[in-house]
């Protein structure tokens, strides 16, 4: 399992924040927040896998793309940015020694608080 940091997810989240796309939430919220199964079925039938990963910062490219597998480090609710899915997700990659994305996640943060009016 080779996660590494996926930069169009990475370009989409900072676009998202600068255009105030964000939930504000802590992360707690995050349990609740986190898109389900059925969530991302939907998201996949309507979207396709291609936007589906676009709202996870990590891709392990040895997993079929098709495969929600290859995806880790969801930040959003394919709508917003949610804060407490950063949140999570810097912790996770602290936890696992993802240290690109944890440091991707801490920037995306230090970003929706610098932007919080």
């Amino acid at each position: 399992m080779a996660i590494e940091l996926n930069r169009p997810a990475l370009k989409l989240a900072r676009s998202l924040v600068r255009e105030g796309e964000v939930v504000r939430d802590e992360r707690d919220d995050w349990s609740e927040a986190a898109p389900g199964a059925a969530d991302e079925n939907r998201f996949i039938k309507e979207h396709g896998w291609t936007e589906f990963s676009h709202w996870h910062l990590g891709i392990d490219k040895s997993e079929n793309p098709e495969t929600k597998q290859a995806y880790s480090f969801p930040f959003g609710d394919f709508r917003k940015v949610r804060r407490s899915g950063v949140i999570s997700g810097e912790s996770r990659a602290g936890q696992y020694d993802h240290d690109e994305i944890r440091d991707e996640l801490r920037k995306l943060l230090e970003l929706i608080d610098s932007a919080e009016g």
